[in-house]
């Protein structure tokens, strides 16, 4: 499997900056010998595989443990059967659950959970309180879903309006136009059509419980299966029941405390809203409780700050499949380029951070998705895929809910943005501010300051236009970046020539001599300020994105961890510039030169390759794949067009090696 460390805990662009920083000689061995020893452990991380889900079992048995921890207080009270129908009927799906769970395809929590439901048998059998066993009954419940990773979220905010349509004419009839259970065919039915309205079952019943019961119908009941309708109407049909009881005035008071930003950090999304029960999320008459109410009824409120990248890929997944499957492939692939540009690269620092095999994975996938319009395959080939890759986005979305979210992985996302896209700058930058001290030429410095402060003021420039003036385009901001770093590379190629030109001692004398009384050519000093630019300008705007989604997907309680990230990261790269430039004044000129000019060589030949692939994710150039090892932190990348124009480059470097060489004899 593929899966090196690089390429399962940092970002791709931070894992070509990391390596060229551990090919620094300059650097102490301390510092190197403890990234090995981190690169070794965490590269055993990258093997591990995600078990596969038998998605219908596990939903049958969270399903049943809804059931039970609902209707098992109707059978037993104070020790007694009191329902021995009902009890019987507690007993065989607790005892269905514990077979199917050992049937489940393996994880490392089975063992354990099957225990659980072992536990939860004997407690009905010995006749437990009501609130005991649904208490045992929800714990296993919410672990079952996050370990076999269950899909339980509605993909879009459900429509209440559907839904309430739905329910006159699928429900109505047993449950009652309001949903109290007093429906014209009610009269008889054994056991009576749930009442909606009932606050004490009501509140022990999750929105995703709802949703199943829908779906999968009450064995031994009236209520049958609704499978025949798809999965947003069956949401719709759960947020409607479930919503029925509550008062105007409750959803009112929920609907100001939203606004207030209460309960921002509680229901972070729909699934943090369906996942649990009313009486797990607060206690009633509380604040939260009265929060949740209003998300049942208006459940589009979640979704109104801010466009989730996630959502806007599936959606861009689903629309460039129909294209396709229409006939348009020119707009199967813009949208399947929308997809990946404006969505899902949009949360790729945070979701590398929480399952780094996941986003290596996801991505591949996408790409391959365009690779099968451009080649114009099969229909059904094209549908194949995008259902693989709404596969991996739901579990990314599983993902990031459970823990990207989080203060301490909010805390990590924001120090690896910042160094991801802060060591390469500060590593050619501390490098170029070393040769103008090491000659004695610190005239030059203003040069290189100009450089690096002009692009950061231009990239706030950049950012506050597309800020509020224009949509953030994905496509542009790779263009950006792919040409800037071409740009870049051809800088860098020009500097580090002259540099190695330089890089004995009786050339250096003879350009000293012949430059005594003169400054050093216009041409270098502001080709220096140019690369100062660009490196900073091509990193800072994805900067600014990359903090605003995880800003957005923090929420309040994360912003403290946010910031501290940001403080943290800069102290990190203010240490490791000072250590670069430290370091490289001491060597001798001659050394130096040779190490800088090695050193801009090899970024020349990584920015190619990286700006290559970017253009290809902005769609400006095709892709053709190659049986070739994948090293994006090298900026290798195993496609035609990165490594022809690679081998060019090493082939040019060549060429001036021996040429320079030849001259210095």
């Amino acid at each position: 499997m593929e899966g090196t460390f690089l390429q399962t805990v940092l970002p791709p662009k931070l894992q070509y900056q990391t390596v060229t920083t551990l090919m620094r000689a300059l650097l102490p061995r301390a510092i190197l010998g403890c990234l090995t020893v981190v690169l070794f452990s965490a590269s055993l991380h990258g093997i591990v595989v995600a078990a596969p889900i038998d998605d219908d079992k596990a939903q049958t048995v969270v399903h049943m443990l809804d059931y039970i921890g609902v209707d098992y207080a109707d059978s037993v009270q104070d020790g007694q059967v009191i329902n021995a129908e009902e009890y019987t009927e507690q007993r065989e799906f607790a005892a269905q659950a514990v077979m199917l769970l050992s049937q489940l395809s393996p994880v490392p929590e089975q063992e354990r959970l099957t225990q659980q439901a072992r536990e939860l048998v004997a407690r009905i059998e010995a006749k437990a309180s009501g609130s005991e066993i649904a208490s045992l009954a929800n714990q296993l419940l919410t672990s079952v879903v996050q370990a076999w990773r269950l899909s339980v979220a509605p993909r879009q905010p459900p429509d209440l309006q559907q839904g309430e349509r739905l329910f006159a004419q699928q429900c109505a009839g047993c449950h009652g136009t309001q949903g109290r259970g007093d429906g014209p065919l009610a009269k008889g039915m054994d056991p009576a059509p749930r009442d909606f309205h009932d606050e004490v079952r009501m509140r022990q019943r999750s929105l995703y419980g709802l949703y199943t019961t829908v779906t999968l119908g009450v064995r031994g009941t009236p209520m049958r299966a609704f499978g025949e309708l798809s999965e947003p109407d069956r949401w719709a049909l759960a947020f409607f029941a479930a919503g029925l009881r509550a008062k105007p005035e409750l959803v009112m008071e929920g609907e100001s405390l939203w606004r207030q930003g209460q309960g921002q950090s509680d229901f972070r999304s729909l699934r943090a809203l369906v996942t649990h029960t009313p009486d797990q999320h607060a206690p009633a008459g509380s604040p939260i409780d009265a929060v949740r109410a209003y998300l049942t009824q208006q459940p589009q409120a979640l979704h109104t700050s801010a466009r989730e990248p996630l959502s806007f890929t599936r959606t861009k997944v689903e629309e460039a499949d129909r294209a396709y499957a229409d006939g348009n492939r020119d707009k199967a692939r813009r949208l399947a380029i929308a997809a990946y540009l404006e969505g899902f690269e949009l949360i790729e620092p945070a979701l590398n951070n929480a399952d780094a095999p996941l986003r290596v994975e996801t991505e591949r996938e996408m790409m391959a998705l365009r690779t099968a319009i451009d080649e114009g395959r099969p229909p059904e080939a094209v549908t194949a895929q995008a259902k693989t890759i709404t596969a991996l986005l739901d579990r990314a979305a599983d993902v990031l809910v459970d823990g990207s979210l989080s203060p301490n992985t909010a805390f990590v996302s924001s120090l690896v943005i910042l160094l991801r896209e802060g060591l390469e700058s500060i590593l050619i930058i501390s490098t170029i501010v070393a040769f103008v001290v090491k000659t004695g030429r610190r005239d030059a410095l203003p040069y290189i300051h100009l450089g690096w402060i002009g692009a950061m003021g231009l990239g706030a420039m950049t950012w506050g236009i597309a800020r509020y003036t224009l949509s953030i385009s994905g496509a542009n901001r790779e263009l950006t970046e792919g040409l800037t770093a071409l740009l870049a590379a051809a800088m860098l190629l020009y500097v580090g020539w002259w540099l190695h030109s330089r890089s004995n001692a009786q050339a250096w004398n003879r350009y000293v001599r012949e430059h005594l009384t003169t400054a050093l050519a216009k041409r270098t000093l502001w080709t220096m300020a140019g690369i100062s630019f660009l490196v900073v300008y091509r990193e800072l705007f994805e900067v600014i994105l990359f903090y605003e989604t995880l800003w957005s997907q923090a929420g309040a309680q994360g912003h403290d961890a946010v910031l501290w990230g940001i403080a943290s990261a800069m102290v990190l790269l203010i240490l490791i510039g000072g250590m670069i430039l430290r370091y490289s004044v001491r060597l001798p000129i001659g050394p130096f030169f040779a190490v800088a000019s090695t050193l801009l060589a090899i970024m020349a030949v990584i920015f190619v390759g990286n700006g290559i692939a970017a253009l290809q994710e902005a769609g400006v150039l095709d892709v053709t794949k190659i049986h070739f090892v994948s090293l994006p932190l090298l900026g290798i990348h195993p496609t035609v067009q990165t490594l022809v124009p690679q081998a060019l480059i090493l082939a040019l470097i060549a060429v001036g090696l021996w040429a320079n060489r030849t001259k210095a004899e």
